[in-house]
């Protein structure tokens, strides 16, 4: 059995629960947690003011930082476009292996998946083929548990929609569970983690019911436009009986956004692919790896922490960090190497999907929120962690979500400064001809990085619909054109602006991305 790890509780306060300064009852606390909110959007700010005064006031000492940054800029896209290369060469072999055969050398055949898909106004067109992938994936479906989880908000109409799906597929599982989350709980925010900790409560009652043991029972939580490849299941389940520790880890599978990747406008099409070779590098660099959007874990995990916040934006790599702590410091990511297919962000209109898409990417964003949440639990739990391993944890973090904010405004805009506010006894100088120069010889050699994302991106694609002519894929590879725009606009800035709002003390809402694909 799995040794038991604990919770911190102060002042009636479960701390590894709280999602905000707000939450905390001791005034010395709730300062302590509010200085940490603070802290991420003031490093990052500070960083960009102090380079835009000094672009006036010191403009050569910006002019070498510059020159040093473009070349740290170039020698990181080398070193992650290795690491995409490694991740990609090493998905592509774990699709074409036969996860079943090696499964049969093992004790599979105990093991249950329990699959909960969130839902809240997802049309037919969206749901229904994520629960086709199930059945076409090969593991037996006699062996799995599905629970679509839907809201009282919906209304009617996620009613009907689950009825629908309950009549096609709910007699094809070993367990086919319809939840419904109720509306304005208190102390919950309206959104996907609590409405699936709500169907994983209900999901517990059957499973008790059964008498299911828990250590047999990894369970999936999925968006629900996300369509698993076959062999997804029996990957699972090989990786946690042949890994060390399997109740120590979380797995988390590669998304690539292919339900709709064909139909999807360009902007939306470089975002989402951006997003998955971040995703597939961080597979290969797992000290820095946190469970992001579709992923699995076990169901003794699951119950150890009470299952997820509910009272969070971004549930999905919170219940890392809670279990990271829960278990002091003994819990980690496995990185399958495996994909799920998930939808490009696209609405009707140009227009609106540009919009939805910087809402999307800003809610990524507010991933920023687990920073202050682990910087306080470091702090309240340092005898119980290994200080040196979580310190890492949370460096890694900072400088991650400050890269986000920071990196691509200095490439792109700090980079000129120095010649447009540094004045004529700056632009006199030998270093002022030669700054943009420089840059531009780097930047020009960093673009290898866009052309072999484009040919990754391309390597990717699923098969061209035939309604599709070349000119298609064309523009696929010359999309990529865009990139440098494309990690401002969708990048740079709506991370700056989640940093901004927690150090402001604006707390989001979780917002759902709406899903749409052309028939």
């Amino acid at each position: 059995m799995p040794e038991e790890g604990k919770n911190i509780i102060s002042n009636g306060v479960n701390y590894h629960k709280i999602s905000k300064a707000t939450d905390l009852t001791a005034k010395k606390d709730r300062w302590l947690y509010r200085f940490l909110e603070i802290l991420p959007g003031w490093l990052s700010w500070s960083t960009l003011i102090i380079l835009l005064l000094f672009s006036w006031l010191r403009p050569i000492w910006v002019a070498y930082f510059i020159i040093a940054f473009d070349v740290y800029w170039l020698l990181l896209v080398i070193y992650l476009g290795i690491n995409l290369f490694a991740a990609y060469i090493t998905m592509k072999k774990n699709i074409s292996v036969d996860w079943r055969e090696k499964c049969e050398k093992l004790a599979w055949t105990d093991i249950i998946h329990l699959v909960i898909f969130p839902t809240y106004n997802e049309g037919l067109e969206v749901i229904r083929p994520s629960f086709e992938a199930l059945i076409k994936d090969g593991y037996p479906t006699d062996k799995m548990i599905m629970v679509l989880a839907i809201e009282e908000r919906a209304g009617e109409a996620a009613y009907a929609r689950a009825a629908a799906i309950a009549s096609e597929f709910g007699d094809k599982f070993k367990h086919f569970l319809i939840t419904v989350h109720p509306d304005a709980i208190a102390g919950e925010i309206k959104g996907k983690g609590s409405n699936q900790a709500w169907a994983a409560k209900q999901a517990k009652l059957l499973i008790d019911e059964h008498n299911y043991n828990y250590d047999k029972i990894l369970v999936s939580v999925f968006d629900m436009d996300t369509v698993v490849i076959p062999g997804y299941f029996f990957c699972l389940t090989y990786k946690f009986l042949t890994v060390p520790r399997p109740y120590r880890a979380s797995y988390q599978p590669i998304p690539v956004y292919h339900n709709n990747i064909w139909q999807a406008p360009f902007f939306a099409r470089v975002a989402a692919s951006s997003n998955t070779f971040w995703q597939m590098m961080q597979q290969i660099r797992q000290e820095k790896l946190a469970t992001y959007s579709s992923h699995s874990m076990t169901w003794r995990a699951l119950v150890d922490i009470d299952f997820w916040s509910t009272n969070m934006v971004s549930e999905d790599s919170r219940i890392f960090w809670h279990c990271y702590l829960y278990y002091r410091g003994d819990y980690r990511v496995e990185p399958l190497y495996f994909p799920v297919s998930m939808d490009v962000c696209m609405d009707e209109t140009i227009r609106r999907t540009m919009k939805n898409l910087y809402k999307q990417q800003r809610r990524w964003g507010w991933g920023v929120e687990n920073l202050p949440y682990l910087m306080f639990n470091a702090i309240k739990q340092r005898k119980d962690l290994p200080l040196g391993r979580a310190a890492n944890k949370i460096l890694i973090q900072l400088y991650g979500f400050h890269s986000w904010a920071t990196n691509a405004l200095i490439i792109g805009v700090i980079g000129w400064m120095p010649m447009i506010l540094g004045g004529n006894q700056f632009n006199v100088t030998v270093l002022s001809s030669n700054l943009p120069v420089v840059s531009r010889t780097l930047m020009t050699v960093a673009m290898v990085g866009m052309v072999f994302s484009a040919v990754i991106s391309t390597m990717l694609l699923p098969k061209r619909p035939p309604h599709y002519g070349l000119g298609k894929s064309i523009a696929m590879i010359l999309q990529w054109l865009i990139l440098p725009v494309s990690i401002i606009v969708f990048g740079a800035i709506p991370g700056l602006d989640a940093q901004t709002r927690l150090m402001f003390g604006k707390y989001m809402g979780f917002w759902v991305t709406p899903k749409a694909r052309k028939s």
